[in-house]
């Protein structure tokens, strides 16, 4: 693990976890499935209810699509436009996955989420839409996340070539302390894993993260 600074450590008493589009229709058997997002997802899971009992924001990112192919990005306006079910607002397919959620919250409110609007699913837990691969692409993430007052972001999902690392690059752009947590996003190689490191983000486990929340402990200790 590359050394961390007092630039680049986490601070887990200002950090958020945020997921990326890990909604049914990526999972196995999907009609856009991202293999290894379903072998993911339980540690993707433990990790949220682990931000939820230290009472840390949680931010759900969702790509919705419009059955028109409206404002659909190029490389899948033609799946769309086709008619081929892919994550369609409103569709079973575009929930979110299944146990990722804390039993009771509502489903999506994609007239809300397509309005740009965030919904809120709990007392520090929202989704919000993004039309594009990264998470702050003309979303309101960058304002709700200095609502909150967030330093640092812990990020997981499927998968890690194309919507998590554009999201992580434009966090980064941003000066936000990153944190990846590798058991929890799918498609993660080891060239990639060397790249973060060298733009500053910490790379730890579900558990590890789970722990620093739990006990406070700034990355820095672990560099």
């Amino acid at each position: 693990m590359v050394a961390l600074d007092e630039y680049t450590s986490p601070e887990f008493g200002r950090c958020a976890l945020v997921t990326i589009d890990v909604q049914r229709d990526v999972l196995d058997g999907g009609s856009l499935e991202v293999p290894g997002t379903t072998a993911v997802l339980p540690r993707l899971a433990a990790l949220a209810r682990g931000f939820r009992t230290a009472r840390r924001p949680v931010v759900h990112m969702v790509r919705l699509y419009q059955a028109g192919g409206e404002d659909v990005d190029l490389s899948r306006r033609a799946r769309v436009r086709s008619g081929r079910p892919t994550l369609l607002a409103g569709s079973p397919g575009a929930e979110l996955a299944t146990g990722l959620l804390e039993r009771g919250m509502d489903g999506l409110d994609s007239a809300r989420l397509l309005e740009g609007l965030p919904q809120q699913l709990g007392p520090d837990e929202v989704v919000i839409f993004k039309p594009r691969w990264g998470a702050f692409f003309r979303t309101p993430l960058a304002e709700h996340l200095e609502m909150l007052g967030v330093s640092t972001l812990v990020f997981g999902g499927a998968n890690f070539p194309n919507c998590p690392r554009t999201s992580i690059y434009e966090a980064s752009e941003r000066d936000y302390r990153l944190v990846v947590a590798t058991d929890a996003v799918s498609g993660l190689y080891e060239r990639g894993s060397t790249e973060l490191e060298g733009v500053g983000v910490a790379l730890m486990s579900s558990d590890e993260i789970v722990a620093a929340l739990s006990s406070g402990t700034e990355a820095a200790s672990l560099a």
